[in-house]
């Protein structure tokens, strides 16, 4: 079927009837909790340096008065609202759409809707209850439960592959695929793991139950801080929250370190120029409000495209939006 032909929306009515309760849902929930909604630029002049997530990017033919012609479409409004915290505005949240290049698939489209929110003096840990709390009341929409377990990183591998994440060995870590086989070209220690998540782990979790993983291995720390656990392994103070084989949501317990930061992001650029990749430039207010004094926070980013895809028991991202890439 031509473009032209296929007008049609890509979601049933029921669905789209479905998202606007889930965002009611949403807006009640953090009313309840004094957690302000705030809209940040969807537009900004420095972009996403994470060397696995490719960003959009347009040239403003506008006058600039010395400003960058380019702009970077937001792949997560996190910059902007911690920025917000570190001005001192307290506990916030935004639910909006963001955009990530080359990400179109069942699961995937381009632009997506995100709710990114932050509390103040809270732990990761502490914020995996509030998540699996308002995933609850989303489920509840639809007369759905789901029990929540909690576990690290660590656990995780060693309880369902039998390996020590931080210990196995690269070829260790190739053989637990199993006969999952990937071209092993370029592929490092990190993306070794993520293939055992996506291939072994995730189909394996149980549709109603929410699995928080926590702890992650301090190379894949993100924008989270790092420390030692018991056994005197550094960790990254972040979880992942699955429901069922789903990845819903990504949280932190925030850095507050800017020095710390801006290495982070050079060394994002560092393997965005290995690779042969654009590298979009740091984002230097994010480091100018983390030198300022950001306050000890927590804060999560949920997919609620996956989230509807959940509710509505479906495989397909397209069953959740109006209008998927195809028919955009």
């Amino acid at each position: 079927m031509s473009a032209t032909a296929d007008w049609r929306p890509s979601a049933d009515f029921e669905a789209l009837r479905l998202r606007a309760r889930l965002n009611a849902e949403i807006r009640a929930f953090f009313a309840a909790r004094a957690v302000t909604e705030v809209e940040t630029p969807v537009l900004s002049r420095a972009g996403n340096t994470d060397p696995n997530i490719a960003s959009f990017s347009l040239e403003f033919s506008g006058r600039l008065d010395g400003a960058p012609r380019t702009r970077w479409l937001r792949t997560s409004p996190e910059f902007a609202l911690k920025r917000l915290l570190a001005a001192g505005f307290g506990d916030c949240y935004e639910l909006g759409r963001v955009f990530r290049d080359g990400e179109a698939g069942g699961r995937h489209n381009p632009e997506f809707t995100m709710l990114e929110w932050y509390r103040l003096g809270w732990d990761h840990r502490r914020l995996i209850g509030e998540t699996a709390e308002l995933v609850r009341a989303a489920l509840a929409l639809v007369g759905r439960e789901a029990t929540l377990r909690e576990m690290t990183y660590r656990e995780l591998y060693r309880e369902r592959l039998g390996l020590d994440p931080f210990a196995a060995s690269d070829e260790e870590l190739r053989a637990a695929l199993g006969e999952v086989v990937i071209d092993p070209a370029g592929l490092q220690r990190d993306d070794w793991l993520d293939l055992l998540m996506t291939h072994r782990l995730q189909p394996q979790f149980g549709r109603d139950e929410m699995l928080a993983v926590r702890d992650y291995p301090a190379s894949q720390c993100a924008l989270a801080r790092v420390r030692a656990d018991a056994d005197g392994i550094q960790v990254a103070e972040r979880f992942e929250l699955y429901l069922g084989p789903l990845e819903l949501a990504n949280g932190y317990h925030e850095l507050r370190d800017a020095a710390e930061q801006g290495a982070r992001f050079d060394r994002d650029r560092g393997v965005r120029a290995q690779r042969g990749v654009a590298a979009p430039p740091r984002d230097e207010a994010l480091l100018a409000a983390l030198a300022a004094g950001f306050p000890d926070c927590a804060g999560v980013a949920l997919g609620v495209d996956r989230l509807l895809m959940a509710m509505l028991d479906s495989a397909r991202i397209a069953d959740t939006v109006a209008f998927d890439f195809a028919r955009a």
